[in-house]
């Protein structure tokens, strides 16, 4: 058997088996290892009809060279290797590679922070698989696309909300039915702000429980990135908006937002302010992020036949209830997660064109208060769960 051996070191890095392979009519190479060689093998009853020169070895490990440099790239992002506090997440170099069928690769310009980043990084929400890259929203250009795709091209404008997880990176892997074109009058950063924000306060005012004229709300974290978005939208849609909040400058922020009445939760009791401004009756929905410190408060705010929205939980779990204690007052509850309202590319568009559309007509008003170099995502986990954040909060790569 004739063979040539080629030394190979600087192409194959210890870590990476190249999934192709170079093809020849009379040649072809063994799958690679981790061994740092490259061995073309020839069929012995057809070694004298075919040779490689010195200088078409060189010409095969170029190829070699530049096949690998399009499957592997390394760029910078956050990577998790253990649940915790912020210190968890770490800078560093993170490989993306070339995308497959149905797929696009998308350099973020803006990436959006969201308390759903906080939930994965401590395990309360469970990651697929362990190390894995945060981040749920982002917008950015696709600079690569898969085989035969289309309807995406390079250059475009997209921004995405929700599956896969993995924002926290200069460059991901997107899949392309789960991306939607970013109008060119709405700034990247804002669309960044407010993509899984906005979709999370159109599914619910619009489905999970339908809003409408002289309906009275409760909206807990009014001031927070999806609680501004409520109170605009519902007082725009001709609701009564109650909302609670920790400061001051919240407050302000809040009453800015189309929020009737503002109660400082911390101190005043807002059952009883509710039942005051409501006479007695309650409210028609409560929209509650909170969780345990809100969450039996919220169901007593609630009039005959109202609904518990209970959509996050940054104060912790809620305490279990027996199911009758929702019997003296018929009350309904769910607690729904946005995915599960946009599983199809028809809801996905409808909800989105939605937002951007309030957004456009200045309905919806983006409060963009605070961006972070996304090397620093470690700070603004910290400022998001000790309150100090009002608002969107924007992480730039």
């Amino acid at each position: 058997m004739a063979a040539l051996t080629l030394h190979h070191h600087s192409c194959l890095h210890s870590s990476t088996h190249l999934s192709r392979r170079l093809y020849h009519p009379k040649l072809s190479i063994f799958p690679r290892s981790l061994v740092k060689n490259l061995i073309f093998r020839l069929n012995p009853s057809e070694s004298s009809s075919f040779s490689l020169s010195p200088r078409g070895a060189a010409v095969a490990v170029r190829a070699l060279c530049t096949e690998e440099s399009r499957e592997k790239k390394m760029v910078k992002g956050i990577r998790v290797y253990e649940h915790g506090g912020p210190e968890v997440l770490k800078w560093e170099d993170v490989e993306v590679g070339e995308p497959k069928d149905g797929e696009i690769r998308v350099k973020n310009k803006a990436i959006g922070l969201n308390f759903i980043d906080v939930y994965y990084r401590k395990g309360v929400y469970k990651a697929a698989s362990m190390p894995f890259t945060p981040g749920m929203e982002a917008v950015g250009e696709v600079v690569a696309v898969g085989p035969g795709l289309t309807g995406r091209q390079i250059g475009d404008l997209v921004a995405y909300a929700g599956n896969p997880m993995g924002a926290y990176a200069e460059e991901q892997i997107l899949p392309a039915d789960k991306v939607v074109p970013v109008p060119s009058s709405i700034d990247p950063i804002v669309a960044a702000s407010i993509m899984l924000k906005g979709m999370t306060a159109q599914f619910l005012l619009r489905r999970c429980f339908k809003v409408e004229r002289g309906h009275t709300i409760l909206v807990h974290a009014a001031a927070g990135g999806v609680g501004s978005l409520l109170c605009q939208w519902a007082n725009a849609l001709g609701a009564i908006v109650i909302g609670t909040v920790s400061t001051n400058e919240k407050a302000a922020q809040a009453k800015e937002d189309g929020c009737h009445h503002v109660i400082m939760y911390k101190n005043e009791d807002f059952v009883s302010r509710v039942n005051d401004i409501t006479s007695g009756t309650g409210v028609d929905v409560v929209y509650d992020s909170v969780g345990k410190d809100t969450f039996k408060g919220s169901l007593a705010c609630l009039k005959t036949r109202g609904y518990m929205v209970s959509f996050g939980q940054s104060s912790g779990s809620p305490d279990p209830i027996p199911l009758s204690d929702l019997a003296p007052k018929s009350l309904f509850l769910t607690r729904p997660s946005m995915m599960h309202y946009n599983e199809t590319r028809d809801e996905l568009l409808e909800c989105v064109g939605e937002v951007f559309a309030n957004v456009a007509a200045g309905i919806l008003k983006a409060r963009v208060n605070h961006k972070y170099p996304l090397s620093r995502v470690a700070d603004a986990h910290a400022d998001l769960e000790n309150r100090i954040t009002s608002g969107s909060v924007v992480l730039l790569p």
